[in-house]
């Protein structure tokens, strides 16, 4: 319908008041200039007002439409403002539906890394919710969410990998937290360990007691390198190679100069020596080798890493023997292992499987066993380069310090 005012006097029009088009429409000019339509209305006798927008934003003939349809809703007997208001929480709730898991923990990272006082932590969150909650409800509604799912992702690690699983499931209960702040689900947090998870999982100190060796968190891994490049002797040095190599005990300690090709970065240990008793090419990092460089300087037999006696390799105690004197008889050797399988699992993109034959694991499946030929030995380089480079540089002893061995 035609009205009192028009598009070119909207326009113009900077003296703060309102003016008024005629059917309840308004135009608000306020002190500053800003513009805005107003639908004026009555319900249950008392005046009402319902803002339209901005005239910036929508045109004199777009707000007289708008201003029509809440004229036939007051006349259908409805108030305008409360059908406004029930259709925005439905477009809420339809576009919750489409926000998945993943959409929720991307932005919830990217909301709190800057309070995060290790730029790492962004990272390690990533890689952890892309290894072990993704693959199971990433790609599903935030809202769908429930304990069976969070259950499928923690369950599986709880035990072998309790520290890992442990973080896993703060994350996720954060995430999902965050979720329904935002208004994206509703209802308990399915990922709460008191009085929810607790009831279906061992406590996590009590898994940890049960464990075959126990690992340092591989957040500390670094620190503690440093402190055993303090350490005089033989042990120490073995030790930081197992730890860099990602090797068991005795592998290590029994390694002689021929199985290593220092040109090419490769040792290779014997099937004899191996606990799947298959032979298996060990990349080694900048920082292994200047391991081996250092021992190379005091070489006094075939062995690599030499005991007391001549023609005797370390003791299988002697690695332990360090721990201990470094106050840390908490931990042990083979746990090192853990420590790296969880760095990589928290913090690389590195597939599963290269990860495991870095470890040397047999593969359980025999199909999948029979279809792979190679060991994978490019790709295992590149991690264990950037498992040297996460621990950090490593400066061994001098070789007069390391005379002795343990």
């Amino acid at each position: 319908m035609a009205g009192k005012l028009t598009a070119l006097a909207v326009q113009r029009q900077k003296t703060p008041g309102m003016y008024g088009d005629g059917g309840g429409l308004w135009l608000q000019v306020t002190g500053k200039g800003a513009k805005s339509w107003i639908f004026r209305f009555t319900l249950h006798g008392k005046a009402r007002e319902m803002g339209l927008g901005s005239a910036n934003t929508f045109s004199l003939a777009e707000a007289r439409e708008n201003a029509l349809a809440c004229r036939k809703l007051r006349a259908e007997g409805h108030d305008p403002i409360e059908v406004r208001n029930c259709q925005r929480q439905e477009a809420a709730i339809e576009a919750a539906k489409a926000v998945t898991f993943r959409d929720c923990a991307t932005a919830y990272i990217e909301a709190h890394k800057a309070g995060w006082s290790n730029p790492k932590h962004a990272a390690q969150w990533t890689a952890t919710l892309e290894t072990y909650a993704y693959p199971v409800f990433g790609s599903l509604p935030v809202r769908g969410v429930d304990t069976a799912l969070v259950m499928r992702a923690v369950e599986p690690i709880w035990t072998s990998k309790s520290e890992t699983a442990g973080r896993v499931r703060g994350r996720i209960e954060a995430v999902l937290d965050w979720a329904s702040t935002r208004g994206y689900r509703m209802g308990e947090n399915p990922a709460r360990w008191k009085g929810h998870l607790a009831n279906l999982l061992p406590k996590q100190s009590r898994v940890r007691q049960v464990e075959h060796h126990p690992a340092l968190p591989f957040d500390e891994v670094p620190a503690f390198l440093r402190s055993v490049a303090n350490q005089p002797g033989t042990a120490a040095r073995a030790l930081t190679f197992v730890i860099l190599t990602a090797t068991r005990t005795g592998e290590v300690i029994g390694a002689r100069w021929a199985e290593i090709d220092r040109a090419s970065g490769v040792w290779t240990v014997p099937a004899n020596r191996m606990k799947a008793r298959t032979e298996h090419r060990v990349p080694l990092s900048a920082g292994a080798q200047t391991i081996l460089a250092a021992m190379a300087e005091i070489r006094i037999d075939e062995f690599v890493f030499p005991g007391g006696k001549r023609g005797r390799p370390l003791s299988n105690m002697a690695m332990l023997a360090v721990l201990k004197r470094m106050g840390r008889a908490d931990i042990t050797v083979h746990g090192f292992r853990s420590s790296f399988r969880d760095w990589a699992s928290e913090t690389t993109h590195v597939p599963s499987d290269v990860v495991e034959m870095a470890l040397a694991h047999t593969i359980d499946s025999k199909v999948e066993a029979a279809y792979r030929r190679g060991d994978l030995l490019p790709k295992r380089r590149a991690l264990m380069d950037d498992w040297a480079a996460y621990c950090g540089a490593y400066h061994p002893s001098a070789p007069a310090e390391m005379a002795g061995a343990d």
